[in-house]
């Protein structure tokens, strides 16, 4: 008994922008840590949160997950990777 999918859902096709910015955040944030912190030092959870979350977006969107509800499909999509990447970088250079 096969689930009731529909064409769009029965296809995973990787977007490989996405999984290369979640693969680039998550090597740069293990190898050079401090580029997580702020201008003191310590570490800036804004940022983090940002990154974190272009990262989460970035591994689900590229390797062709579609999530079901339609909040997550927004927070998982390729321009959420995109947006929260894009704000990280204005914040981090902004400081």
């Amino acid at each position: 008994m096969t689930p009731d999918l529909r064409p769009s859902e029965q296809s995973f096709r990787t977007h490989w922008l996405s999984l290369f910015v979640g693969l680039f955040i998550m090597l740069t944030g293990t190898f050079y840590p401090p580029l997580l912190t702020n201008r003191s030092g310590e570490v800036d959870h804004t940022l983090l949160m940002l990154f974190f979350w272009s990262m989460s977006a970035g591994f689900v969107n590229g390797v062709g997950f579609i999530p079901r509800f339609p909040i997550f499909k927004m927070l998982f999509s390729g321009w959420a990777c995109l947006g929260a990447l894009a704000a990280g970088v204005l914040i981090k250079f902004s400081n």
